[in-house]
């Protein structure tokens, strides 16, 4: 679906969900924010489906997915991408990070790791392990990796003591969402990244690859994840509803308020492409609450 003829290249945002359920509320909140940052400067908003892990995949998800994202009044540029055609790419940058000495096997089970749930402890790390039946490890300098996000401000981590060396390609073969998102967002020249703060973690990482590989580093800007009364997030191991069409204008209209923008008693009857049309000029990225989470129950 693409969308304004007059498009900012300078600003290339996405959304980009998980098929292991149906789109809920947290997800319309991080959608909702990603589309209106990337519009409000006239930028590319891309869609991209984050299929890396088939036996966690809902049947129908994917095309659920883009089908609430279609009532919910949303419009992207361009085909939509899978991570799933990337797969040649995504094993190519792992043999040459293996070759360079970047990257090892580990022979490690998850049963050998449980006395140590904190940074993987290199216990493969110059073992010479061989390729077959092993995950591949990025190899992490001693170093902290600090930036500043657009919401939460400034974050630091210590890659070798917070993470130690982390898996980039599972022990079953399957890519790791870090070594993915990295590259999907420079090939789809991504520079802006819009998404919940449950990733927030996982972005010194992400900024590590992108400097080893000699990639762009986009701005990040994490928003708050949306919680269950129990503290876990929304999502469909806690029964989060699915985005029911019904509700595409209530429920914009309650993720603009969890977002800290405006809105105006009309917008109750407009219909979801003019709400966001409305919303777009009045986007406001300072106004997003400055925390890591809200829960639910407080957001109507």
């Amino acid at each position: 679906m693409s969308s304004s003829p007059s498009i900012n290249t300078a600003y290339t945002g996405r959304f980009a969900p998980t098929p292991s359920g149906y789109l809920h509320f947290g997800s319309l909140v991080a959608a909702l924010a990603s589309y209106l940052d990337a519009r409000a400067v006239g930028g590319r908003w891309l869609l991209r489906m984050e299929d890396l892990d088939p036996p966690r995949e809902m049947p129908g998800a994917q095309a659920a997915i883009v089908e609430s994202l279609r009532n919910y009044g949303f419009e992207w540029d361009g085909e939509m991408q899978r991570q799933s055609d990337r797969h040649d790419a995504y094993e190519q940058v792992i043999e040459r990070l293996l070759r360079e000495g970047l990257a090892y096997p580990c022979q490690c089970s998850r049963k050998q790791l449980e006395d140590w749930p904190g940074a993987y402890p290199g216990f493969c790390r110059d073992a010479n392990q061989p390729l077959q039946n092993a995950a591949i490890r990025l190899r992490v300098p001693e170093l902290e990796y600090r930036f500043t996000d657009r919401v939460q401000g400034e974050y630091g981590q210590h890659l070798g003591r917070d993470v130690g060396d982390f898996v980039i390609r599972r022990r079953d073969g399957l890519f790791a969402y870090q070594l993915a998102v990295v590259l999907d967002d420079a090939w789809q020249g991504v520079t802006d990244v819009v998404r919940g703060a449950d990733l927030l973690d996982s972005t010194p990482r992400q900024l590590y690859l992108q400097e080893l590989l000699g990639l762009p580093q986009p701005r990040y800007l994490h928003v708050p994840l949306i919680i269950q009364p129990d503290g876990h997030k929304l999502g469909k191991s806690y029964r989060s509803p699915p985005l029911r069409p019904d509700e595409a204008v209530p429920l914009l209209l309650r993720a603009l308020r969890t977002l800290g923008q405006p809105t105006v008693p009309e917008l109750k009857d407009a219909l979801p492409g003019e709400l966001l049309a409305w919303a777009i000029p009045r986007w406001n990225a300072e106004r997003i609450p400055r925390t890591l989470t809200l829960a639910e129950a407080q957001l109507r």
